[in-house]
């Protein structure tokens, strides 16, 4: 059998964000989601690389407009819309919609009960990156 592949505790996936100002994203996402620093790579006094958990898991890492090279810029940089979400499951989605514009999101939907069986909202967070909050609904009984 091969070796895992992956950095111990890293999920299969992880979505790698552009952002701005990834000291201010820091602050964004534990203040609206209650994300959790997970790491944070520096060069120069200048933060490159940060790593995020939720629920003691991995969820996004991220870097500066200008880290290593590269080209890539946020969506609001850009200035575009995103052409995806990051489905995030919440405990609270009214709670979590209201502590994200708060923080800054900007709304997309307010939080309502969605046909496929989630409580879900959406926003978009200060870099222009959408964010679904979601909750299953506890099944309801069929009507007669």
């Amino acid at each position: 059998m091969a070796a895992d592949p992956r950095q111990p505790g890293m999920p299969w996936l992880t979505p790698y964000l552009t952002v701005r100002d990834p000291k201010k994203s820091l602050a964004f996402y534990k203040r609206a989601f209650g994300f959790e620093t997970q790491g944070v790579m520096k060069d120069k006094g200048k933060i490159v690389h940060a790593g995020m958990s939720y629920k003691k898991q991995t969820v996004v890492m991220f870097s500066p407009e200008d880290a290593f090279g590269s080209p890539s810029k946020a969506p609001k940089t850009l200035k575009v819309k995103p052409s995806e979400a990051h489905y995030l499951y919440v405990d609270d989605v009214d709670a979590t919609y209201a502590k994200a514009i708060k923080a800054g999101a900007k709304s997309v939907e307010k939080p309502e009960d969605a046909f496929w069986g989630d409580r879900h909202a959406a926003v978009d967070d200060p870099d222009g990156y959408r964010w679904a909050l979601a909750k299953r609904l506890p099944k309801r009984a069929a009507k007669k």
